[in-house]
C-alpha cells in the first residue's frame, strides 16, 4: 500500500492562507520574498487574490510549507500530484525544483496567463453530466469553449469565453442536464487558448535545471509517472495549456496501489473527486486533521509496505 500528497489548483486559495501556514515556515516565506522582491504575505489579501499571479504563488507557497511540515514529522508520500498549479508544489516536494525557482516560474506563469487575457474569459464546471454530453453542447455552441478538466466520471470543466460558457450552460439547463457552476478562475485554462503563454513559459524553463523525482511525479496531464527531468520540464511548461485528467491520475495512483490520498491545503475539493477513486483507501484532507491522525495513518501504509 502507497500514499500520495495531491496539491490543489486555482479556485482553491483562500483569504490569510499563507497567515495560517504551519510552524517552521518563515525561512520558506523569506526565501520567497528574496527571490519576488515583494512581500509574500501580501500576496494573500482579498483583494490581491483578484491577480492570477498572485493566487498562483499562494498555492505554490502554501503547497510546499504543509507539505515539508508534514514530511519533517512523518513518512513521506510515495506519489505527489498536483491539479494544474498544483503540479509546481509536487515538483518542489518531490526534489524535482528548487523552491526559488518554482517561485519565479509560477510568478511569470500567472503573469503569462493573465495578460493574455484579463477579462471576459474564464471555467465552469458541469457536474452531473459526462463527456459525451459536453462534447456534444460544445460542438452546438462552437465559438471559444473547449474541456479543460475530466475532474470525474460527473464533473468536466469547460474553459474559454464568458459568451461562449453561458451558452453551454443555459442550453444544459434547458435540458434538465447537470448543473454550472463559474469557477474562481479568470483565465481559460487547459485549453488551446493558452498556446501562446505556454511557449513563452517554456523558454523560461530552458534556463532553470530539473532533477530526477526523489517522489513518485504523477503528471496530472498525462495520468502518468513522470522520472525523466526533461519530460517533467515540458509537463511543468505546458500543463496550462493541456487538459487535466484528473480521474485518470486518480485511478493511476489506485492502480500503482495508492491506498491514503492527503490534499495539502488548503480546502478539500480534491478529497471529494479522490472518494470516487478510493472506495477501498482512504482519503483525508491535511487542513481538516489531526496531525496525530495523519502520521499514523502515514506510518500505517509504510508498515503495510514491509
Amino acid at each position: 500500500m502507497s500514499s500520495l500528497f495531491a496539491f490543489p489548483g486555482q479556485g482553491a486559495q483562500q483569504p490569510g492562507m499563507l497567515h495560517r501556514l504551519p510552524e517552521g515556515s518563515a525561512a520558506l516565506l523569506e526565501e520567497a520574498c528574496d527571490t519576488l522582491n515583494e512581500q509574500a504575505l501580501a500576496l494573500d489579501t482579498a483583494q490581491a487574490l483578484q491577480s492570477t499571479r498572485a493566487v498562483q504563488l499562494c498555492l505554490l507557497l502554501a503547497g510546499v510549507a504543509w507539505a515539508r511540515w508534514l514530511v519533517q514529522r512523518s513518512p513521506a508520500p510515495d506519489y505527489v500530484a498536483g491539479l494544474s498549479i498544483g503540479a509546481y508544489p509536487a515538483a518542489v516536494v518531490a526534489g524535482a525544483l528548487e523552491l526559488a525557482d518554482a517561485v519565479r516560474l509560477v510568478a511569470l506563469r500567472g503573469a503569462l496567463m493573465q495578460r493574455a487575457y484579463p477579462s471576459g474569459y474564464g471555467m465552469t464546471a458541469l457536474s452531473g453530466v459526462g463527456l459525451a454530453t459536453v462534447e456534444h453542447l460544445l460542438a452546438e455552441v462552437g465559438g471559444e469553449v473547449y474541456i479543460a478538466n475530466l475532474n470525474s466520471d460527473n464533473q468536466i470543466v469547460i474553459a474559454g469565453s464568458d459568451t461562449a460558457m453561458a451558452e453551454v450552460a443555459a442550453r444544459a439547463r434547458s435540458r434538465g442536464q447537470g448543473v454550472a457552476k463559474r469557477l474562481a478562475v479568470s483565465v481559460p485554462s487547459h485549453c488551446p487558448l493558452l498556446d501562446g503563454p505556454a511557449a513563452e513559459l517554456t523558454h523560461a524553463f530552458a534556463e532553470v535545471t530539473l532533477h530526477r523525482p526523489c517522489i513518485t511525479y504523477l503528471s496530472g496531464s498525462s495520468a502518468r509517472p513522470i522520472f525523466d527531468p526533461q519530460r517533467l520540464r515540458d509537463d511543468l511548461a505546458n500543463n496550462m495549456a493541456r487538459v487535466v485528467d484528473w480521474r485518470g491520475t486518480l485511478r493511476t495512483a489506485y492502480e500503482r496501489g495508492v491506498r491514503l490520498h492527503l490534499e495539502v491545503p488548503p480546502g478539500g475539493v480534491l478529497s471529494g473527486l479522490a472518494r470516487q477513486v478510493f472506495e477501498q483507501g482512504r482519503v483525508t484532507a491535511i487542513e481538516a486533521t489531526r496531525w496525530d491522525t495523519l502520521d499514523a495513518l502515514l506510518r500505517q501504509e509504510v508498515a503495510q509496505n514491509r
